[in-house]
């Protein structure tokens, strides 16, 4: 089976963000050792509050490959990647990104394997 060209979206933009939490000292680091938590649910919390919540889908992912580049986030379908590191850069990103569609250029990361 061939895929459509077009299928219906359910989101408008979904948002995976690396919650993978590993012991310290681990060698490979992680998004949760590095402070990802508080920040997704900051994150979590302005898309709900906004009314975002029915056209942007927000999930916890596990490890997307890069774990001493975290915290990490990824904004599809653009396919962004961002490394929010306080609070403050989570609004950056809802702000530029998510409300007004622009990239929050100082928080992009371009990753590469």
């Amino acid at each position: 089976m061939e895929l459509p060209e077009e299928l219906p979206q359910l989101y408008k933009r979904h948002i995976f963000a690396c919650a993978t939490q590993r012991p310290p000292m681990h060698p490979r680091g992680s998004c949760g050792a590095s402070g990802a938590q508080p920040l997704w649910e900051k994150l979590g919390k302005k898309i709900e509050e906004s009314g975002l919540s029915a056209e942007v889908g927000f999930t916890l992912a596990g490890c997307m490959g890069f774990c001493s580049a975290g915290p990490l986030m990824v904004i599809y379908p653009e396919g962004v990647w961002y490394r929010p590191q306080k609070e403050e850069d989570i609004d950056a990103i809802f702000e530029s990104h998510l409300k007004n569609d622009q990239l929050a250029e100082e928080l992009v990361v371009v990753l590469s394997r």
